[in-house]
């Protein structure tokens, strides 16, 4: 496979991915998926505004999370997010133990 091919491929996995979390899996929290694989919207959100920077980019964190989550995060947290549980923090304190 061609390296222009397969950046093409990995750019349509994650936006298909991005969809899903952001548009088919809205109950799905951050907090879960924090425990179950270590990395959330948040840390998809910095990453793609660290890769903006690394490219001469300005993008500030807000940024970064409005491009990724197609809207404010106040907003993201008013429509979909809601308080972990104790038993949630529990578990997050327990995974993340470092």
């Amino acid at each position: 496979m061609d390296p222009q091919t397969q950046l093409e491929l990995e750019a349509a996995a994650f936006r298909r991915m991005r969809q899903h979390l952001m548009q088919d899996r809205t109950d799905v929290q951050n907090i879960d998926m924090m425990n179950l694989t270590g990395f959330c919207r948040n840390c998809l959100s910095r990453w793609y505004q660290e890769a903006a920077n690394e490219r001469g980019i300005e993008m500030s964190k807000d940024e970064g999370r409005e491009a990724f989550y197609g809207m404010t995060m106040s907003e993201w947290k008013t429509n979909f997010q809601t308080d972990a549980t104790p038993e949630q923090q529990a578990q997050f304190k327990d995974v993340h133990k470092d």
